[in-house]
């Protein structure tokens, strides 16, 4: 049988089988890289009057691996992408009136790099600006039910509250599921799904200074750090009148108490410490009660825990020690002695979780800090509060 080679086939002979062909295909050649292309998009080049809260917004394509960097007159903005991805953000509220340049660099799978950048100047000082509050505050260790208070200086229209709550972060260690709710126009709190864990550090930043708020601004970023602390809570029984305190989990002690007299109900529901203070003078006329009338008074109240804005404390009353674990005869505080009321002072954070049921009467949303009312899918929402403008009826908190 004559020698020769045919490229590419193969002959098998072999008994009666019929010759088959066997080819081997040649390797593809590899598709072109798609082409890396950035751009960015928001702030434009050259744009003006651009705000001191912005979000910087890029576009890049054939690349997943792209960079965001801010340059101002200083060097360097610190800055991170936004959770969602979507945009990129500075750390801190940038000057007014001056000159930024935003750079996104994209590299492709060659490792070659595109670049696109974008010089814009910030706005001028606006006139009219509000300030906020941010509660707990900084570096304070705080219960397991204590929400994030922000409270704004003006109110905020409902079409700009979604870009209001975009410039409000909060940041837990360990990571918690958490959510917003606004309580009214100008007041929005930030809680956990499931009480805090101990240990946890919160950290907040309220990146709103420069954020156009519906024809006013905000005036600066707040920030704060917190620690959360043991889970301690006041667990209030009407049909005992006892108040048990646990920490952990285990029972502390078991404390007599009298609450409001039914004329003047304590208000049943799920509370959290707001404050304490040493001693304050309660004040009936702050809720239009004449302190010279049968039920007024004016007096210095000690070891004060404050459970809702319209006036119901936990504090020590000495002239109703008799009362207490027996019958209601107070203007709608938890009475106890003065002793329960001196050890449970001390040892209370802001933020404890208070649960008082049994009365005549249950808390209105809002009044005090009232986030564990709803539920968690009640809880999360970015339009109007169920009752705007609630927290905020009580100009003077009635002092019961």
């Amino acid at each position: 049988m004559a020698k020769g080679m045919i490229l590419g086939l193969v002959l098998v002979l072999g008994g009666c089988t019929a010759p088959q062909a066997h080819y081997v295909a040649a390797p593809s050649p590899a598709p072109p890289a798609a082409p890396v292309t950035a751009a960015v998009t928001s702030p434009a080049p050259g744009e003006t009057g651009v705000s001191t809260a912005l979000e910087i917004r890029t576009t890049v394509t054939g690349t997943s691996a792209a960079v965001v960097t801010l340059t101002g007159p200083g060097g360097p903005v610190a800055g991170e992408p936004y959770p969602d991805g979507a945009s990129w953000i500075p750390a801190a509220q940038l000057a007014y009136a001056t000159s930024y340049t935003a750079t996104v660099t994209a590299t492709g799978a060659d490792g070659r790099r595109t670049a696109a950048s974008s010089t814009f100047t910030t706005m001028a000082a606006p006139g009219r600006t509000a300030g906020s509050g941010l509660y707990p505050p900084d570096g304070e260790t705080v219960g397991v039910g204590m929400p994030v208070v922000v409270e704004l200086g003006r109110d905020v229209a409902d079409d700009r509250r979604e870009a209001v709550q975009r410039r409000l972060s909060v940041r837990s260690d360990p990571p918690q599921v958490g959510g917003w709710h606004w309580f009214s126009a100008h007041e929005v709190h930030y809680r956990p799904q499931a009480p805090w864990r101990t240990g946890t550090r919160i950290d907040v930043r309220l990146g709103i200074g420069g954020l156009d708020m519906g024809g006013w601004y905000g005036e600066a970023d707040r920030s704060g750090t917190v620690t959360v602390g043991p889970d301690q809570r006041l667990v209030v029984d009407n049909g005992t009148k006892q108040m048990t305190v646990t920490r952990d989990g285990a029972v502390l002690r078991t404390i007599p108490v009298s609450l409001g007299k039914p004329s003047m109900p304590s208000s049943s529901g799920n509370l959290v410490v707001m404050e304490k203070a040493e001693s304050m003078v309660f004040d009936s006329s702050t809720f239009g009660v004449p302190v010279n009338s049968p039920d007024g008074y004016r007096t210095t109240v000690y070891w004060d825990l404050r459970l809702t804005w319209g006036g119901e404390f936990v504090h020590a009353a000495p002239w109703s020690v008799g009362d207490q674990g027996e019958r209601n005869v107070s203007h709608g505080c938890v009475n106890m002695s003065t002793e329960n009321a001196t050890w449970l002072f001390h040892l209370a954070q802001r933020g404890d979780m208070v649960t008082v049921a049994g009365t005549e009467a249950h808390v209105g949303t809002g009044d005090g800090w009232t986030d564990w009312e709803l539920g968690f899918d009640q809880y999360q929402q970015v339009g109007p509060s169920p009752r705007p403008g609630l927290a905020d009826a009580v100009q003077e908190a009635r002092q019961r």
